[in-house]
């Protein structure tokens, strides 16, 4: 059998900036041994498939690993393939997934993800995190991910984790997300999680269904601007709408093909 395959860099106007995600549109489910064996080969954070039904349209997402139940860059690569290469007649895509109903609009270039909040409270850090990094926060919350909060811009970029004992954690499928006030924008992230083959998400649109509403309310804003400081760095536009936020980005395409599979 043989598949399409498109490789999509989002949240980055840039090729090789952003967090590389392959899209792989299908007619019908495949079984998950083999969709889990297509993202294992892709090699990438997340590979994204889907199945178009009516107007609407099946989505899920895999890392190498698992499932995952939301992921905001591979859901942007998606709506990109579909309007960018796919001439997808629409500029609202409805998505159904594990998370519920997602919407994305296109407006030009511009992707608007409409994600669930996901609003953090406070939380214990447990020690194996604490181990494991060279600069502790000066604030602990969790929802889905742990959400360290942070001084400054300077110690998230300076934030080293030590892998050998970060990795006796499973937080399956969560993560840990670094954040800060940022210098030249609102906020600033990273994100980090354990067990993974990646052990640094370059962008992750889910983690800001958590940062967005905290900082909201922080920064007393309900429209924001994000970057997430990973080598490659990612830029997110934000709004707090209560329940949901929307999450805004571009996306540029790196390569189209094929791939087989028995």
């Amino acid at each position: 059998m043989k598949l399409n395959l498109y490789q999509i860099d989002a949240f980055t106007d840039k090729i090789f900036g952003g967090n590389p995600a392959c899209v792989v549109p299908l007619e019908s489910w495949l079984p998950d041994e083999i969709l889990l064996k297509i993202a294992q080969e892709n090699a990438v954070p997340e590979t994204a498939f889907y199945v178009v039904n009516d107007k609407r349209v099946h989505l899920r997402w895999f890392t190498p690993e698992i499932e995952m139940d939301l992921c905001g860059h591979a859901t942007l690569a998606t709506a990109h393939t579909l309007k960018s290469i796919l001439n997808y007649p629409e500029n609202t895509i409805v998505f159904d997934t594990l998370s519920g109903e997602l919407i994305v609009t296109v407006d030009k270039d511009v992707y608007t993800l409409n994600f669930p909040s996901r609003k953090p409270v406070p939380a214990e850090l447990p020690e194996i995190i604490r181990d494991s990094l060279n600069i502790q926060p000066k604030a602990v919350l969790k929802s889905r991910d742990y959400v360290l909060v942070y001084e400054t811009e300077q110690e998230i970029k300076d934030i080293v984790i030590d892998r050998q004992t970060f990795d006796k954690l499973n937080l399956d499928p969560g993560g840990v997300i670094v954040t800060a006030k940022g210098t030249h924008c609102d906020f600033v992230s990273r994100f980090f999680t354990s067990q993974s083959s990646i052990l640094e998400d370059p962008v992750t649109g889910s983690a800001h269904c958590s940062l967005i509403p905290y900082w909201s309310e922080q920064l007393g804003k309900k429209e924001m601007h994000a970057k997430q400081l990973s080598e490659r760095e990612g830029t997110l536009y934000c709004v707090d709408n209560g329940d949901r936020v929307l999450i805004s980005g571009k996306a540029k395409t790196y390569s189209t093909g094929t791939c087989w599979i028995e």
